[in-house]
């Protein structure tokens, strides 16, 4: 090994553990990566900075965009609201068309964005039909892993091991290429989960129909310590709150006193009234406080805002109207949320929301919850109107509303544009599969089309890009380059050659499965790609073999991430709402793995002859 050779393995070996710890952000590691083979001379600028004009990466930027028109557009519910009139009442049923609906979608938009939207769904018709939902999260995960296989599309490795195959002067695959292969995992995962799911929680619900919904709203105060720590008070004309507004008043800042709901007397009664920084304290008002720390706070802001407390008419809930809601949201992957404190959102003074509890892992976080930052997988407890509740799934790039009422529907701003919608990604798909352009055209005249029909605004496109992973992408693709010229690759090549042995192409799938789903576990599956795919091509050519069945092990194996719930955003997204630990994706996920690969090993050399 020269000297190069192990600087180069030794910068990749720093970013897999900077992947790792999450420390930096991986688009930066990646960022870091690029530079560093420039300024060691592993690299010319030109060599470092390909990734920036890489076709894929504009193609995995477009189908963004082309995803978030079909979730403006209300095509992703009305799939959620056909399973939902489908399944019944039947558990087998839900969970069979559940997993076909998120692959199916999946394989034409982001793969997170469809578990994001379906884990509602999924919750709400296993409240419905009294099942755990522990039962259906898991798969809902395993389905969109899978929808990566089903299409050139479905996830950004096959698109980035597609560009590799280009890059060493192969034809691509075609659109529908991963499809057999797919479809045969898809029915291997629904009959999987179909029995693994007696191993998963299996605790549901007791409680008749009629009173579901109102012991679910005691319990969600029960996890978030809500009971204890919510008072009713009233507004005394001696209080220095008079005349002033909440953003004047700074009660959480000073008093860890939270104002949810205000009542106020008006000549037919009183009404209900949600809170804002510009609302004004009237004599009489009564207030709905929650308090982060009821055994100090409450005591003090009592005392010194001279209130006198009044108790609940029957039970905390009782007392907010129908104009006044509670919600559970959670933060998914890629949120501009992720690292600020609730302070720091300002939510009631932009979106007129108030947090009322935070839990991590399961768990609620303690009285100075406000303070700390958010990470991926929190669920907040928010307070706010339902309008205000509703505008917060338009933003599914931000929060995930987890648990609504059954009569608050889903909001999609461009809901009758559905048609319009659905016809912008025939044309797509239709375009890619007749070749009749390069891919990456097709991907964007489909954009253009999503833009003309108004499915999607300019604002709206640019945020639904996930800009990390491209990065990502960008940044990785230069250690590609840098392993192939300093020799990296043949090394890597030569060992899992002598791990298989020359005589054995089949052996030597596996042995590439193997090595590319145990990086998996590490590292993103868009960085798995990059790093494997030239590797595996390499090991082709080295067999005398076609590089076309060791090009989809390396893209089937990325997305393979069953095994952790760290293993893919899909995976960390359903772990709080399943009440999963670590070991239930272990213990699923793989025998499940080891399934998939039998499929590589047995079907791929059947449908592309080695």
């Amino acid at each position: 090994m020269t000297s190069e050779m192990a600087w180069v393995f030794g910068l990749l070996a720093a970013c897999i553990g900077c992947f790792i710890a999450n420390r930096p952000r991986m688009d930066v590691v990646a960022l870091i990566a690029l530079v560093a083979l420039v300024v060691s001379g592993t690299l010319e600028v030109g060599e470092a900075l390909a990734g920036f004009s890489e076709p894929s990466v504009i193609l995995i930027a477009a189908f963004f965009v082309i995803g978030e028109g079909l979730v403006r557009t209300g095509v992703a519910h009305l799939v959620g609201e056909w399973l939902v009139a489908r399944a019944g009442n039947s558990e087998t049923r839900l969970l069979t068309l559940l997993m076909l609906a998120v692959a199916g979608l999946g394989s034409v938009m982001s793969s997170t964005g469809v578990v994001a939207l379906f884990i509602p769904v999924a919750l709400s018709v296993a409240r419905r039909i009294e099942a755990a939902p522990g039962r259906l999260m898991m798969p809902l995960a395993f389905a969109g892993l899978i929808s990566g296989m089903l299409t050139l599309v479905g996830t950004p490795p096959n698109m980035v091991v597609n560009s590799e195959l280009a890059r060493a002067g192969h034809v691509g695959f075609a659109f529908f290429d991963f499809t057999p292969t797919g479809l045969i995992v898809l029915a291997l995962g629904i009959a999987y989960m179909l029995i693994a799911r007696r191993w998963l929680a299996d605790q549901a619900p007791k409680q008749p129909g009629s009173q579901r919904r109102q012991r679910r709203l005691r319990e969600l105060a029960d996890d978030y310590r809500l009971v204890d720590s919510a008072r009713r008070m009233l507004v005394s004309q001696a209080s220095p709150m008079l005349g002033r507004t909440l953003g004047e008043l700074q009660l959480r800042a000073r008093f860890g006193a939270n104002v949810v709901a205000i009542e106020r007397q008006r000549q037919f009664g009183r009404v209900m009234l949600t809170t804002s920084a510009n609302r004004e304290i009237l004599a009489g008002d009564i207030l709905l406080v929650h308090f982060a720390n009821t055994d100090i706070d409450f005591e003090r802001f009592r005392a010194d805002m001279r209130l006198q407390e009044r108790a609940f008419r029957s039970d905390y809930f009782a007392d907010l109207t129908r104009e006044i809601g509670l919600a559970e949201l959670i933060i998914p992957p890629g949120s501009s949320l992720i690292g600020k404190s609730i302070l720091a959102l300002r939510l009631r003074s932009q979106r007129g929301l108030n947090v009322m509890g935070l839990r991590r892992n399961g768990n609620p976080l303690g009285d100075e919850f406000p303070h700390e930052k958010l990470k991926m997988g929190d669920t907040l407890l928010i307070a706010g109107t339902w309008k205000s509740i509703r505008l917060l799934q338009t933003e599914a790039s931000d929060f995930l509303v987890l648990s609504l009422p059954a009569e608050i529907h889903d909001v999609a701003p461009a809901a009758h544009r559905a048609p319009l919608a659905l016809l912008s990604l025939a044309i797509t798909i239709g375009l890619m599969i007749a070749g009749a352009v390069p891919n990456v055209i097709a991907a964007l005249i489909g954009c253009l089309l999503m833009g003309a029909f108004r499915c999607i605004d300019m604002d709206s496109a640019y945020r639904s890009i996930h800009w990390q992973s491209l990065i990502l992408i960008v940044g990785m693709l230069p250690f590609a380059a840098a392993l192939q010229k300093t020799g990296g690759i043949d090394l890597v090549v030569n060992g899992l050659i002598a791990l298989s042995g020359e005589g054995s192409p089949r052996a030597a799938l596996a042995t590439l499965f193997v090595l590319t789903a145990a990086v998996g576990l590490f590292i993103s599956n868009t960085a798995t790609a990059v790093l494997m795919a030239p590797i595996g091509i390499g090991l082709a050519q080295q067999l005398g073999a076609s590089p076309y069945p060791f090009a989809m092990t390396v893209a089937l194996a990325a997305s393979a991430a069953f095994m952790t719930p760290v293993s893919s955003p899909v995976n960390t997204l359903v772990l709080g709402p399943g009440n999963y630990r670590f070991g239930d994706f272990v213990r699923i996920g793989v025998p499940f793995t080891v399934l998939v690969l039998l499929v590589c090993v047995g079907v791929l050399p059947v449908l592309f002859p080695f």
